[in-house]
């Protein structure tokens, strides 16, 4: 447990530096109300998820005020869908992701998440269902977010499930135009998803977590990048070990303030402190941007030479000061490269300094992936179902989480833009250089674990 003394002492340096827990997010398990009958499971679920979430935003708030951080989401993870309604097609998911919206709703949270599906090595019929009834339930309702897991280290990649959700992008798209396809970016793909994430649209509660559990992503793109520019500023910067040492602590500080502030929230919900995630994820708003944050390092455009290579250290620098400081990080806890929800890189896609190549290069150093990454909509569901792959693959060799979300934008082509709102943000939509590898994605079929999978 932090001291309260030095935790105290970090709220005071960080209170005008932009700091805020960007997620708070309560894992709720839902197999106790699985049923053959549709009513009845769906009238359990959302009793549960009511009676267990409907405190979560008192009490973020008084927690809020007595520390003077703000909490900006209070998001409800729930056991992967896919699962608890195995038996069930997609007319009784329909009506089951209409009890969760309406549950989230009454609840008070801003998201809820684990309208998810396992399927790194093949798909249930119930895993089939949800993917074909994600078109409808990501344009009918308001709060529910998707994850598929397509991937993992230990079982290669699922090429028959991401073939399919190619066309189900594209239809999401679709169902979702007047809009830009934003459906689309309530959808992530991954390999290696970790089952206590607390950042949407990738979260769920995982089969081996708590009845009900707290995880907190606590965010600082804005205070990693005032601590660079001071450190930097003091004209003492000896180097990048130094600068990496800078980093590492200010994530050790921020730590401590999470945690505490998690197991409050926790204690005051009746519910286990899972983890703390620190990861640095962005905002539209300037000076909330993780691209600001490669400029203080002296990159002069994010996406040019030494872009990689700074991902990589801010990355590592900021998982070494957050497990100091606590035993329970988790989640992904890096830095998140989301090129619509930052204003610094989608400022860099409009100049052409970054690319899909360049991004898919930091992506094997970062956190998550190709995230929030707006393409032409006539892109084929063959060309999306590529982008994923070899993106998972780069989780699947590396053994990290990856994960994607692409947004085909109906009727509109390369270097128009498409425009989200709030915290989705807004960028150009990029040019696919590339898009003849149909011959190839169509072939089907799994592709084998790696050998690095044999390590028992």
């Amino acid at each position: 447990m932090p001291g309260y003394e030095d935790t105290f002492q970090t709220i005071e340096m960080l209170q005008s530096e932009h700091l805020d827990v960007r997620a708070v997010n309560m894992g709720i398990d839902l197999f106790d109300c699985a049923d053959r009958d549709i009513d009845k499971t769906c009238k359990l679920i959302k009793e549960k998820i009511v009676r267990c979430a409907s405190p979560l935003v008192g009490a973020c708030q008084r927690v809020s005020r007595r520390y003077g951080i703000p909490v900006v989401n209070k998001r409800v993870a729930i056991s992967p869908v896919a699962d608890v309604m195995a038996g069930h097609g997609v007319e009784d998911l329909l009506q089951l992701a209409h009890a969760l919206d309406e549950a989230a709703e009454e609840a008070g949270v801003d998201f809820i998440g684990g309208y998810s599906a396992l399927v790194q090595k093949g798909m249930t019929v119930s895993d089939r269902a949800l993917i074909e009834s994600l078109p409808d339930v990501l344009s009918d309702t308001r709060r529910i977010c998707a994850s598929v897991n397509a991937a993992s280290t230990r079982a290669g990649i699922n090429v028959d499930a991401l073939l399919l959700l190619g066309r189900i992008l594209r239809d999401i798209a679709a169902k979702t135009a007047d809009a830009d396809g934003f459906g689309c970016c309530k959808l992530s793909i991954f390999a290696n998803i970790p089952e206590d994430n607390p950042f949407m649209a990738g979260a769920y509660k995982g089969i081996g977590e708590p009845e009900t559990v707290i995880n907190i992503g606590v965010s600082g793109p804005g205070v990693v990048k005032s601590a660079i520019e001071k450190f930097c500023g003091t004209g003492h910067c000896g180097g990048l070990g130094d600068l990496a040492e800078q980093i590492k602590s200010t994530a050790f500080r921020v730590t401590r303030c999470g945690e505490l502030i998690g197991r409050e929230v926790a204690e005051a919900v009746g519910a286990e402190f899972g983890i703390v995630d620190l990861s640095l994820a962005p905002t539209p708003e300037v000076g909330d941007s993780v691209g600001e944050i490669f400029e203080a390092m002296g990159i002069g455009k994010v996406g040019g030479p030494g872009s990689t290579a700074a991902l990589a250290m801010l990355n590592d620098a900021v998982k070494k000061g957050g497990a100091f400081a606590s035993s329970s990080v988790g989640g992904l806890s890096g830095a998140f490269i989301p090129v619509a929800e930052d204003s610094a890189l989608a400022k860099a896609v409009e100049l052409g300094y970054l690319t899909l190549e360049k991004l898919e290069a930091m992506t094997s150093v970062c956190s998550v992936g190709l995230d929030m990454i707006t393409l032409p909509g006539d892109t084929s569901p063959e060309t999306l179902a590529a982008l994923a792959m070899d993106e998972l693959a780069i989780g699947v060799i590396n053994k990290k989480t990856t994960s994607v979300r692409l947004i085909p934008v109906p009727g509109k082509k390369a270097g128009d833009r498409a425009v989200f709102g709030g915290l989705f943000g807004e960028s150009p939509i990029m040019h696919i250089r590339n898009d003849a590898s149909d011959a190839f994605v169509r072939m089907g079929g799994r592709i084998p674990a790696p050998l690095t999978s044999l390590n028992n």
